[in-house]
């Protein structure tokens, strides 16, 4: 029990726990591919398991490590487990994981230069670094108009893309006059759902949002676009903002990003490109193929804690004219006023997001990069791709199998022949077993199965029992039937 007359955990016993969670993190990540890849637990079963009220006293923080494992362990889908090969990964890594402990042991709040000047600049040096690993264009630098910053996902990098495209379009106007109505965004049929959201939250309006036609590939058509683009301004409407993506979700399409660029520098709308998973291969010079046209572009963002093997939340979000982007956020009470922030001279990140609060993100990341260097990320990217391209080429051999589309990194969209309700029994089926998860979408109105290989430890030998168990799975059900 904890020391009554002071309640706080002591230095000595946090040094004696922290040891503890640490030894439980790392066997947890050796005891990982034990456990049911999706967790099996049934709704309200983990709430039926605590307690239905808070303790009048401290408990001993031994019990609360041993409930950990018997409440808390079941009700986790292992998203570090090597057999996850669903959605797009959630990585971590040992690095990672330290700078969070750091991050929060640190316990820094970042809104301001002021208030920890290496919150800032080292999350402005380690931005700069990302733009020279990935070769983006220069202008995204902070030694440029431009700059980098760290936001919790790509969902707040396209609100925060939009908002700026808003006021730049209305000259300002919209956040202190309000919005008239009338401004237009464009993203095609496979974008990311958080920019419907953003649409709405911005006060554009969901239906204001145009949906543009993909190609056979699933990537964006650009006279789609021009021709939306033509009919809005014909109606007396005014374009402002278009997102295209590196990577989409369904599919991993790769919008054409100079067509799509030279329509939006034409008619001057805010190009904004949404890399997702996929900006991550960049690291890699064969890959930088993805990122062609990006020199269009007003903003960019791509999630290192997807395939870059740092824990969530991390995205990194790029702006060609900083200017716009702060001019469109900040915000300055008088009880914010500093010398520093009044000088001009630094970075205030809190102009940069929507909330004013924000945490040293930028450790982790930071970690990561120098742990594994620019050699080592790329060795392990490779990696991914060849074992994804490997088992594309299973599918394609495989005469029960067909590859929806044919998957340009680590993505792989396949289907089994047999047709859409055979599919779905199958997913679950495979799910069922624990041994790995897969998701699903629709292509083309088709029920598609997902295998996305980019976990931090899944191995070439994890990727090829998983081919087998689908394959065994597939067999046993039509025997069955």
């Amino acid at each position: 029990m904890t020391n009554q007359t002071d309640f706080h955990m002591t230095p000595d016993q946090f040094r004696y726990w922290g040891k503890k969670i640490v030894d439980w993190i790392a066997d947890y990540h050796e005891r990982v591919e034990q456990f049911p890849v999706l967790s099996t637990v049934k709704p309200g079963q983990i709430r039926a398991a605590l307690p239905a009220h808070p303790p009048e006293h401290g408990e001993d923080f031994g019990q609360i490590l041993q409930d950990v494992e018997r409440v808390v362990l079941p009700g986790i889908t292992h998203w570090q487990s090597p057999n996850f090969f669903a959605f797009f990964p959630a990585n971590v890594s040992g690095p990672a994981i330290l700078g969070e402990l750091l991050s929060a042991g640190l316990g820094v709040q970042g809104m301001l230069w002021a208030t920890s000047p290496a919150c800032t600049e080292l999350e402005t040096h380690v931005l700069d670094w990302v733009v020279e690993m990935l070769e983006l264009p220069d202008k995204f630098k902070s030694t440029g108009p431009g700059g980098g910053v760290i936001q919790d996902s790509a969902s707040s990098a396209a609100l925060c893309a939009l908002l700026a495209a808003r006021e730049r379009i209305s000259g300002f106007k919209c956040t202190r006059a309000g919005l008239t109505g009338g401004l237009v965004a464009y993203a095609s049929s496979q974008a990311h759902s958080s920019i419907e959201k953003a649409v709405g939250i911005a006060g554009l309006g969901r239906d204001n949002l145009r949906i543009i036609d993909v190609d056979d590939k699933y990537a964006m058509r650009p006279e789609a676009l021009a021709d939306a683009i033509r009919r809005d301004k014909a109606s007396g409407l005014t374009p402002c903002f278009v997102c295209a993506t590196v990577g989409t979700t369904s599919s991993n399409a790769i919008d054409p990003l100079p067509e799509v660029g030279r329509i939006c520098r034409d008619a001057n709308l805010w190009l904004h490109v949404d890399g997702a998973m996929a900006g991550t291969a960049a690291v890699c010079p064969e890959y930088r193929w993805i990122h062609a046209g990006l020199e269009f572009a007003d903003s960019y963002c791509f999630n290192p804690h997807k395939w870059m093997f740092t824990n969530f939340d991390c995205d990194c979000f790029f702006v060609a004219d900083r200017t716009t982007l702060i001019r469109a956020l900040t915000i300055m009470p008088e009880y914010l006023r500093n010398p520093a922030s009044l000088s001009g001279a630094v970075t205030d990140y809190r102009d940069w997001q929507v909330p004013l609060g924000r945490r040293f993100r930028a450790l982790k990341l930071w970690f990561v990069i120098r742990h594994y260097g620019v050699d080592g990320l790329r060795h392990h990217v490779r990696n991914h791709i060849q074992w994804a391209s490997e088992f594309a080429q299973w599918v394609r051999s495989d005469p029960d199998f067909e590859l929806v589309v044919p998957p340009p990194l680590n993505l792989v969209c396949f289907r089994h022949r047999a047709g859409d309700e055979f599919n779905q029994r199958l997913l679950q089926a495979i799910n069922e077993t624990g041994r790995v998860y897969l998701t699903h979408t629709r292509l083309s109105d088709r029920y598609t199965l997902r295998f996305c290989v980019g976990q931090t430890h899944t191995q070439r030998h994890h990727v090829e029992r998983a081919w087998h168990l689908i394959r065994e799975t597939a067999s046993a059900l039509h025997m069955n039937a």
